[in-house]
């Protein structure tokens, strides 16, 4: 059965929708789309459409539930487990563009709507989950799977499905299916409270400049988009900082006034946790204190054990040991890199401790004291459409399919580009949406999803997915093009990984899960592919007069590949070990926010000029955006890219057979196989951390 997992938007009042009898006739969702490769038709959808076409969705569905339920004929796999799986394919569709929407181009109307459906959702997924005919059916064939003939994929699925009643309450009494349904409930409106009030927080905040002396060390560049961004706003002849990373991380890189560093980054640290109607404290104490009640339904100790079981670590012990390994050693070269900092503060006649506001400043300063690397220098290199067009040309010469701009595609903003991708033979393999650029109705971040994913259909047609790549990168400023940084670069590869393992799918059942510290795997190892000295003299181009990027330049990014890794880890291991705390509660009691985190922090010995890299308040990924519990997937699935891209390194990063085998083996298959298993078929060995330790410099 697929799993709806809609990421909701939430209001704090809500508005007139028509009802659906009144919106059925001109209902876009309603037929089949007349569009290239049947995308969505976006001028056509209103926002009056979505709730009666979810409402429809949802009809739908419990129709075809009904029909399994009837069928007269013993339960099998075909009229049971590959019939549920097929159900709610209108309800999918809808949902694949609602959700998005509310990611990406996000208004009031919207929220109001998700307000709406969040409780309707809910309850049709859980009338699913606990429907006790269903359910018999599904046990009848599951209690057969030895003897079934069965491919590897179906079995999988009905493995899946099976554990997915049992997860979802099926086995529980009436009276704690109730409790379960509520606890369901209140959490999907929780969910939308939460990620409202982090976008408000994000929008309402600005730092206006009026005077510039205050813009002292900021390039002409910064300076020009702050002063577009004041523009925009009505205030011209100022210039406007924001908590959006590509308005921040410069400002608090280069601006010398260190009382505004500490103005701006504080406002952004401080998100959800003002004391104010966007306050978020509360909604993650109830949040946190809601999954253990529901985890102790099921028979799980805590929420993080309810979650791992589905991933490839299994256990929290797991999780903790592996952070703990990396702890250490990453603790140790972020003092040395904190020590090397504070030198230069006194070094240039400084009185004042290293704060955490100061670290990007002083960081760079150190940098390019060590490394002659300033990357204002870098970035006129770095044009998003030069690196768009390297991301695509390293796909072409590992897998054989380009990427060709398509104008007569509709997209939801005029800042979105598409792209049909074909093989080198002609024949199609899915399209892309690109859109990266910061805007108001747009969260924070940056990610990849889908309008339609790929599977095979009960016809046996193969269908192929309608991808997105979403980003939130330096605008142009002034004359310039969009300049990235080189994490920005990093950035755009990365979700570009994730877009490749849904245009590579090739399975027949798209709902399978994949794990989610599994699922990093394929984005994690194109970041490997941005740096290498071959692959940006494909692409680093100076954006004036197309010189390729000297050989200085590389060697400049080589030697400082691993600087300020003590940072990056520290920071990142901080919000993993509170991300696992928060999961490893066992009552339901109310808990203050702050103390917790600082006793979480204080129990690893973190040093206070180094905060986690998300706070609890404003910690979207593990509230919303599926990763509670598993925001160590990045560093378990960075064990996995960096092992995995010695392969390529092995036997040269454009290896056809090696890259092969990583779609046949990885890529396609998706969730239709063990991770493991998947992964030692491409790789002929389970994966080392010694690559990891090495790419980041904590072995030495």
């Amino acid at each position: 059965m697929k799993q709806f997992l809609v990421a909701l938007v939430f209001a704090l009042a809500l508005s007139n929708v028509p009802a659906a009898s009144q919106e059925n006739s001109g209902n876009p969702f309603f037929t089949e789309y007349q569009t290239p490769f049947k995308t969505p038709p976006f001028a056509l959808i209103k926002n009056e459409h979505y709730l009666p076409a979810l409402k429809k969705g949802m009809e739908e569905q419990k129709k075809e539930i009904g029909a399994i339920i009837s069928d007269t004929n013993v339960p099998t796999f075909s009229n049971t487990i590959d019939a549920l799986e097929r159900s709610g394919s209108l309800l999918e569709k809808v949902n694949g563009i609602f959700s998005a929407m509310r990611s990406s181009n996000n208004s009031d109307v919207l929220q109001s709507i998700a307000v709406q459906s969040s409780p309707l959702l809910s309850k049709h997924n859980d009338d699913i989950n606990m429907n006790d005919k269903l359910f018999e059916r599904v046990k009848t064939v599951y209690a057969q799977k030895e003897s079934l003939t069965l491919t590897t994929e179906q079995l999988r699925l009905l493995e899946t499905t099976f554990k997915g009643f049992v997860r979802g309450g099926a086995n529980l009494s009436a009276a704690k299916k109730e409790r379960f349904r509520a606890i369901n409930e209140e959490l999907s409106l929780l969910a939308l409270r939460f990620e409202d009030n982090v976008l408000k927080e994000t929008n309402n905040f600005k730092l206006v400049i009026d005077s510039k002396k205050d813009l002292a060390g900021l390039s002409q560049a910064i300076i020009d988009g702050a002063a577009d961004a004041a523009s925009k706003a009505g205030l011209s002849g100022k210039w406007i900082f924001t908590t959006q990373k590509p308005s921040m991380i410069p400002f608090l890189t280069y601006a010398q006034n260190r009382t505004l560093r500490e103005k701006l980054y504080k406002g952004y640290f401080n998100r959800g946790d003002n004391n104010n109607q966007f306050d978020n404290k509360k909604i993650v104490s109830r949040i946190a204190s809601l999954r253990v009640e529901r985890s102790n339904l099921l028979g799980y100790p805590t929420f993080a054990d309810f979650t791992l079981e589905r991933n490839m670590a299994k256990k929290p012990a797991a999780v903790y040991e592996l952070l703990t390994k990396l702890w250490k050693p990453a603790l140790k070269v972020a003092r040395q890199e904190r020590d090397e900092m504070q030198a230069m503060i006194t070094k240039e006649g400084g009185s004042f401790t290293l704060k955490s506001w100061d670290w990007w400043y002083y960081s760079e300063k150190v940098r390019k004291a060590k490394y002659d690397l300033d990357e204002n220098e870098l970035r006129p290199y770095f044009a998003m459409e030069k690196v768009r067009r390297g991301v695509f040309d390293v796909a072409r010469r590992l897998y054989g399919i380009d990427f060709f701009e398509r104008t007569d595609i509709p997209v939801y903003n005029e800042g979105v580009t598409v792209f049909e991708v074909k093989r080198k033979d002609g024949s199609h393999v899915g399209i892309l949406y690109t859109d990266y650029f910061p805007r108001g109705s747009k969260r924070a971040g940056a990610w990849c999803g889908g309008f339609r994913r790929q599977e095979i259909d009960a016809a046996g047609i193969f269908i192929t997915p309608l991808i997105y790549n979403v980003g939130n990168f330096s605008r142009p400023a002034g004359d310039a093009p969009a300049l990235l940084s080189l994490d920005e670069v990093r950035t755009l590869f990365h979700e570009f990984g994730h877009a490749l393992h849904s245009l590579f799918s090739n399975v027949t059942y798209s709902g399978l899960p994949i794990p989610r510290d599994f699922v990093e795997l394929p984005s994690q190892i194109m970041e490997h592919w941005a740096m290498e000295p071959e692959v940006l003299r494909m692409y680093a181009r100076h954006y004036k007069t197309g010189e390729i990027i000297p050989d200085k330049l590389i060697s400049k990014i080589e030697q400082s590949s691993k600087f300020n890794q003590g940072f990056a880890t520290v920071e990142y291991l901080a919000a993993s070990f509170l991300d696992m705390d928060w999961h490893m509660l066992t009552d339901t009691l109310p808990v203050d926010v702050n103390q917790f985190e600082k006793r979480s922090m204080v129990k690893i010995g973190l040093i206070p000029e180094i905060l986690p890299r998300y706070r609890s308040t404003y910690f979207a990924h593990i509230i919303g955006n599926g990763y509670s519990a598993g925001y160590y997937s990045y560093i378990w699935a960075n064990v996995l890219d960096a092992d995995a891209f010695e392969a390529f390194k092995e036997k040269g990063i454009f290896d056809q057979t090696t890259a092969r085998s990583f779609v046949d083996n990885v890529l396609s298959r998706r969730g239709s196989d063990d991770a493991m298993t998947m992964y030692v078929r491409f790789r002929g060995k389970q994966p080392s951390i010694e690559p990891l330790l090495k790419n980041r410099g904590l072995n030495e």
